[in-house]
């Protein structure tokens, strides 16, 4: 029996609210033969919701990302991407990673204060940190709350280095923080282009940057100076096969750097992609969802370290052969932008605590 679809509603990647791993009950809707006089159902809105920022830099000591700390102003995405990987953490506020993922968003309040308190304490010690690492940081929200610029500024006020991976164009606002700091060995932005076919981007992330407009991101900030690279991520199997056209195009632009992932799909995710699959391109899912298994040796997600992101077997190799030529080709470099350390000053104490304060730390 073929697997139940939902259908995503106009501007968004997912159609269900699916239960999340930790659910007690499961409710799935079901056609009684009785006929309704509802209607269509209206689409559904963006609900923000707040919460007290405990802490702003989160570690990681995972062999295969090239950093060892992040900063998340937000918790959920309203681009709505269907690869997502990050949408099983909304299991942990008791909420879909379906549909609840792209249409709750939590930001953080107080989180730029937690960042500066974090960087002052005695034993801190700089390295780059990576902004957006879960969610991105220019989601559409972002443009009412400013929490992503209002990092940048802590971070511009202390010369801490810094990367960042967006879909979107907003990055071109925060530009007259983020140019000084480029001019100083401080950053540098990835912008994500996944695919330059427009419809397919309009399907698979449907709330984010079109295609073109990303590109002239990568062509604003390269103009401001700052380095920029494109990431290609996730390659899925007969997808997106414009790789090496969205390299070329991204090149033209002005991106020195590139990388690249598989699609991953872990937890709920992949019930949320096959969904997707089956609604926009049921002639392939099949396909799609079989080459998955084989890029993670038979089984939906491999989580083993140095081969999660890229892949193993024969078409991982194939990928891995496809991308270097490219590269090579285009002249763009695949080892992340080194970024200087040494400038990094600590913000001062904020105003009314106690200078004493850092003796109990």
């Amino acid at each position: 029996m073929a697997a139940a679809t939902h259908p995503p509603p106009k501007g968004r990647g997912s159609g269900q609210r699916l239960a999340h791993r930790y659910a007690h009950e499961v409710r799935e809707p079901f056609d009684d033969g009785w006929p309704s006089d509802a209607g269509t159902p209206p689409p559904p809105r963006t609900e923000l919701r707040w919460e007290e920022a405990r802490s702003a830099l989160s570690y990681n000591d995972s062999p295969d990302i090239g950093f060892d700390r992040s900063l998340n102003p937000y918790r959920g995405c309203e681009h709505g991407c269907a690869y997502c990987y990050a949408r099983p953490t909304h299991a942990y506020l008791d909420l879909s990673p379906g549909l609840d993922f792209e249409t709750i968003i939590v930001a953080k309040r107080g989180l730029a204060e937690r960042l500066r308190a974090e960087l002052a304490h005695p034993r801190y010690r700089p390295a780059p940190v990576a902004i957006g690492s879960v969610t991105d940081p220019y989601q559409p929200v972002e443009r009412e709350l400013g929490l992503t610029r209002a990092l940048l500024q802590v971070l511009h006020e202390t010369k801490h280095p810094w990367v960042l991976v967006t879909k979107g164009s907003g990055v071109e606002r925060d530009l007259d923080l983020i140019a000084p700091m480029a001019a100083q060995g401080l950053c540098a932005v990835y912008v994500t282009v996944t695919t330059l076919d427009a419809a397919l981007a309009r399907r698979l992330e449907p709330r984010a940057a079109a295609p073109w407009r990303r590109l002239r991101t990568i062509r604003a900030l390269v103009d401001a100076g700052v380095p920029v690279g494109v990431s290609v991520a996730p390659q899925i199997p007969f997808l997106n096969d414009d790789m090496e056209q969205v390299l070329a195009a991204a090149a033209e632009a002005g991106a020195t750097r590139a990388f690249y992932t598989v699609l991953r799909l872990p937890w709920e995710v992949r019930t949320v992609f096959a969904d997707w699959l089956q609604a926009h391109y049921p002639q392939r899912a099949a396909r799609v969802l079989a080459r998955v298994r084989e890029l993670h040796g038979g089984r939906d997600y491999d989580a083993a370290f140095g081969t999660r992101m890229a892949g193993r077997g024969v078409w991982a190799d194939l990928l891995r052969q496809r991308f270097a030529q490219a590269c090579r080709r285009l002249g763009l470099q695949r080892e992340p932008t080194p970024l200087d350390v040494t400038r990094f000053r600590p913000p001062a104490p904020a105003p009314g605590l106690p200078q004493q304060r850092s003796l109990f730390d």
